[in-house]
């Protein structure tokens, strides 16, 4: 899903280095990392094979083709990667039609960004149709763009879904805030050259250089994010 993108000098505040903020989906806005896992389970058990819970690290954030693939290698069950996929997304699908819970303070981020019409994308590396299902939820309204991880030729931790959001609002990576909670999608911001929070959600995250890490959304406002441009870092 795609929407017409305003000029940008009508949306960013005047005196403001913040040109745009580009934030991931799971783990992130949704709390739905863990629904990812648990639709693996079960599938990987309804084809004879039990998942060991320390993969959850090495599969949480990345692609499918990545963590789908993973899985596959790891537990030698016989299907194809295009199988799984599908077996994946419905699985998951299936979880957020019945309930989408909001991580804390996301709801709150979104309405304060589009009440100043701060130029917003969703930057994910779920599938499209994923994506436009969430998103019914979480106010299309808040989002000028959504790049969906299906759509570009290489997403997270490659920084191409970064680069296209920034390119299509019109702005500098260099002058945008990514809001992300895996180390995968920060790899792929920090290579974009954007300024990344990081919020962690499965596996911890250290600070470092143009990266500030904090304990929840509820911290972050976009007060917050006006600072991470002016700050020396």
């Amino acid at each position: 899903m795609t929407s017409t993108v305003p000029a940008l000098g009508t949306q960013t505040a005047e005196g403001s280095a913040l040109q745009a903020v580009l934030l991931d989906m799971d783990g992130t806005l949704v709390d739905t990392e863990g629904f990812w896992w648990d639709a693996e389970v079960e599938v990987f058990a309804r084809l004879g094979h039990t998942l060991d819970d320390s993969w959850r690290h090495v599969v949480v954030g990345g692609p499918m083709t990545r963590s789908a693939g993973f899985l596959i290698e790891a537990t030698g069950a016989d299907v194809t990667l295009a199988e799984l996929t599908v077996l994946l997304n419905d699985g998951f699908e299936d979880r957020i039609g019945r309930a989408l819970p909001l991580m804390p303070g996301a709801a709150r981020l979104l309405a304060e960004l589009s009440a100043h019409r701060i130029p917003t994308a969703l930057v994910s590396a779920s599938h499209r149709r994923i994506i436009d299902r969430v998103v019914t939820s979480l106010g299309p309204q808040n989002f000028a763009l959504t790049i969906a991880g299906d759509e570009v030729e290489r997403t997270k931790p490659f920084p191409d879904p970064y680069l296209l959001a920034a390119a299509g609002l019109g702005a500098d990576p260099a002058r945008c805030a990514v809001i992300e909670d895996t180390a995968t999608g920060v790899a792929a911001a920090e290579a974009a050259g954007c300024h990344v929070v990081a919020v962690p959600s499965v596996a911890p995250i250290a600070p470092a250089l143009r990266r500030t890490v904090v304990p929840s959304l509820e911290q972050v406002d976009l007060s917050f994010l006006r600072g991470l441009m002016t700050e020396k870092r």
